[in-house]
């Protein structure tokens, strides 16, 4: 029984390991999670067999309450909320690795000083991560604390100080759990506090606009958590399993911060979104609005259009619409793209995901380094609720916060239509001289309202 345990261990760090690599193609995604998703049941049925199990009615409890739950998640949360449900399932899993750790750290029988580390381990990245996601989904979501938006960096003077004693008081802690021989329970809840304080106080003050970024660390610190409690309760799968998700976690917070041409240090100790320089907080120009019939004769026009999606087009779900109109340039003869920033949105691939629920081809998307070149040949750059990833601030105003960052150039195109509410700033709370450019028009209104009467100008032409 043990070899074939064993075995179906070995199966499913293999489906793990194929998943993920299918999920690197939007082609094969699905396929991707399928085999991911395989992997991890017969993990858990395998480690339920093979393990005693205090009652089974509980079990079976919990995967129904737990199938119920992701199931209406994965159905009836929206497109604009994908951000907050991924931030909070990151921390579920943190929470669940500091579970386990503190349910195998209270059992009576001795552990090695190996294994009592990688509980200790567990315990403080699990709940760093858990209290750490909950702020991300409050700032993802905006929502406001004694009325200031977290959204924005929440600092104090000395805040690094303060993280940096937290930090120390932890390594002591444990360093004291480690080598005492007495009674430890209340050092043990001790340290799970100082986690959920230090998971707090490290994402408060990073601006809203690093999200992308720190949903991508934390989901790495959950991975990391689960594989500390795969070494304490010695469960090969288990850190097989905690392994991948950390690396690839680590991988594409790497490619998060290289897309922002910022440090991961810059971006948990100098978020964006605080105060403003005087010349980035303001712009010179004046803004010029256009109609929607105007928008149809410069499509109807136009031999290229590169569509630049953000958060705005989640806001107003007109990710379909945007197909819809698509559809109508291409029976033109308009050669249509779309072109994706790394960073767009409020999670990694945010856009990505949007658009493949559409069903937009995924070859009709491009990358930023591939469009950049491209854009002064382009008729028509329609912006549909993108903002700070089109800034031409990162580009020109050295005072800015964002600048250095890299950005599509759709200021080079030769018409500019930027589809969007209002003239506020976006998540960076950055003003955008793009809307002043003498190339760019401003669409005003809602995204999906705003598109549906340009299809109506093609239908009735």
């Amino acid at each position: 029984m043990s070899q074939v345990i064993q075995w179906t261990y070995i199966l499913a760090a293999l489906l793990f390991a194929m998943g993920i690599k299918l999920l690197g193609s939007a082609d094969t995604a699905r396929k991707g999670n399928a085999l991911s998703a395989t992997g991890m049941l017969l993990a858990v049925v395998v480690t339920l067999l093979h393990h005693s199990i205090v009652d089974f009615r509980l079990i079976l409890l919990s995967v129904a309450v737990g199938s119920l739950v992701g199931s209406l998640a994965a159905r009836r949360v929206a497109m604009t909320a994908m951000p907050e449900m991924v931030a909070l399932f990151n921390g579920f899993g943190g929470i669940a690795s500091l579970l386990v750790a503190w349910a195998e750290f209270t059992k009576p029988s001795s552990t090695s000083t190996i294994s009592t580390l990688a509980i200790l381990f567990a315990v403080l990245i699990g709940g760093l991560t858990f209290t750490g996601s909950l702020v991300a989904f409050a700032k993802l979501s905006e929502l406001k604390l004694v009325g200031v938006r977290l959204g924005k960096v929440i600092a104090f003077p000395g805040q690094k100080w303060f993280n940096a004693l937290l930090v120390l008081l932890c390594v002591g802690v444990v360093g004291t759990l480690l080598v005492s021989t007495g009674e430890v329970s209340s050092l043990f809840v001790l340290l799970v506090g100082l986690s959920f304080l230090l998971g707090c106080s490290a994402v408060f003050p990073i601006g809203g606009a690093d999200m992308p970024v720190v949903v991508a660390l934390l989901n790495s610190y959950s991975g990391v958590a689960a594989c500390a409690t795969g070494i304490a309760i010695q469960n090969n799968i288990l850190i097989v399993a905690g392994s991948l998700v950390g690396a690839s976690g680590m991988i594409l917070t790497r490619i998060m911060c290289r897309s922002m041409n910022r440090s991961l240090a810059h971006v948990l100790f100098s978020g964006l979104g605080g105060k403003l320089s005087s010349s980035a907080s303001s712009t010179d120009g004046e803004a010029k609005p256009i109609s929607a019939q105007d928008v149809y004769y410069m499509l109807e026009a136009a031999r290229s259009v590169v569509v630049v999606p953000g958060y705005g087009l989640a806001v107003a779900q007109a990710q379909h619409t945007v197909k819809e109109l698509a559809a109508q340039l291409e029976a033109l003869g308009c050669d249509v793209r779309y072109a994706i920033h790394p960073v767009a949105g409020r999670m990694p691939g945010h856009m990505n995901v949007l658009l493949a629920e559409a069903d937009v081809p995924y070859d009709a998307l491009a990358e930023m380094d591939d469009i950049n070149p491209l854009l002064s040949g382009v008729d028509v750059c329609l912006v549909i609720g993108a903002n700070d990833v089109v800034n031409p601030a990162a580009r020109e105003d050295e005072s800015s916060p964002i600048y250095g960052m890299p950005i599509i150039n759709v200021d080079s195109a030769r018409n500019v239509i930027v589809c969007k509410r209002s003239m506020s700033a976006g998540f960076a709370g950055v003003q955008n001289p793009l809307f002043f450019k003498e190339n760019t028009r401003m669409l005003f209104g809602d995204a999906k309202a705003s598109l549906q009467e340009l299809i109506s100008e093609f239908k009735h032409t």
